[in-house]
């Protein structure tokens, strides 16, 4: 009904806003109604990625659905709708229960679902069945003509254009959930991703213990490794992918020392990154998650590494004011500060949409 393409266009844009993301998209085509007399449907499929469950799912694709004006009148038979999203396969295999079926009953009689499931899945097995979408399309008693539009439906996350920062940097506190954000914007958007390695760092664990006596090999351990990666990782981009994303900024180095070192240690440390900061790549874009000291202690509990338990929040305290100060300095340095401290982009889709629509305001 109404606009057909509008409506599928607007149904790929809520489900990536609330589901996950959309990996690939079938052309559209246009076939003739089923099972009663209306005028013909419009068709495609989509590949999401998510961490919510089929059944979940389920439940925000009639959100949608209903969002996007579907009536359902509990009548018997089919009718005309807006719109009508239907999970066709899952990753977690068959399902069968009152409200899902999967994969769908009637998937394999149905050209108007083979068709467009080939574009994007035609190697996929049928897990009933065990043949491929591209064997059950020429297997189909269906007979119906399928005709295939030249408009496309596009994808939504390209309206954020991340790619025009060539090389963006994530940055935060200790918890703040910069490794997390970089990861998803990698995945989601082809870019190059570059993780520093403190896992790495074997003075990590000993300067938690004791500070004072292991503050200058820890930062100077970091700063050669980070100074590496930026040589190796960052200046030299991929031809495979569209931007680098990183879940560090070299300079953070200067910040942590600030904090950790004694006066005179932090002179003869701050001559060294002086010569490595100069030939350094400069992010296109530096991203700050700020999260409050509470919200921070929270996150570190949670992620259960044994040597950041003991972390004070005097400490967080001063890393934090180390980083706006630096902010404040970067006259030249493109810099979105994000306040996420009542945000949960890991579990909420929401809300990690809601940082890619602040990074996309830079321009």
């Amino acid at each position: 009904m109404g606009n057909r393409l509008d409506f599928i266009q607007k149904a790929a844009n809520e489900i990536y806003n609330t589901i996950g993301d959309i990996v690939s998209i079938s052309n559209v085509y246009q076939t003739p109604a089923w099972g009663f007399s209306s005028d013909d449907f419009y068709n495609a499929c989509i590949c999401v990625e998510t961490f919510y469950t089929t059944t979940k799912v389920l439940d925000k694709l009639m959100a949608i659905e209903t969002f996007l004006g579907r009536n359902r009148n509990n009548i018997d038979g089919y009718e005309p709708r807006t719109i009508d999203l239907d999970i066709i396969l899952s990753s977690e295999g068959c399902i069968d229960t009152p409200n899902l079926i999967v994969p769908h009953s009637s998937m394999q009689d149905r050209k108007f679902v083979l068709q467009p499931l080939v574009d994007i899945a035609k190697d996929k097995e049928h897990p009933v069945f065990k043949k491929s979408i591209k064997q059950l399309l020429f297997d189909t008693s269906d007979t119906s003509e399928i005709l295939r539009l030249n408009e496309k439906i596009k994808n939504p996350k390209e309206a954020y254009r991340l790619s025009q920062f060539q090389y963006l940097t994530v940055e935060g506190n200790i918890g703040a959930g910069k490794t997390s954000l970089a990861k998803l914007i990698a995945s989601e958007f082809n870019a190059k991703l570059v993780l520093e390695r403190f896992a790495d760092n074997p003075f990590l664990p000993k300067f938690y213990e004791d500070m004072e006596r292991y503050a200058f090999p820890l930062e100077m351990s970091f700063l050669a490794d980070r100074y590496q990666r930026m040589q190796d990782d960052i200046a030299q981009f991929d031809l495979f992918t569209d931007f680098v994303v990183s879940d560090y900024d070299v300079f953070k180095s200067l910040i942590f020392a600030k904090v950790t070192l004694q006066e005179e240690e932090f002179k003869l440390y701050k001559k060294v990154f002086d010569l490595m900061y100069v030939n350094l790549p400069k992010p296109g874009l530096y991203v700050y998650l700020y999260q409050n000291t509470e919200r921070l202690l929270e996150n570190i509990k949670k992620r259960g590494r044994a040597y950041e338990q003991k972390i004070p929040s005097e400490y967080l305290d001063k890393i934090n004011k180390g980083y706006l100060q630096f902010i404040k300095s970067q006259s030249e340095l493109k810099v979105k500060i994000i306040d996420v401290s009542t945000l949960d982009f890991i579990a909420n889709r929401t809300d990690y949409i809601s940082i890619l629509s602040e990074i996309s305001k830079v321009s």
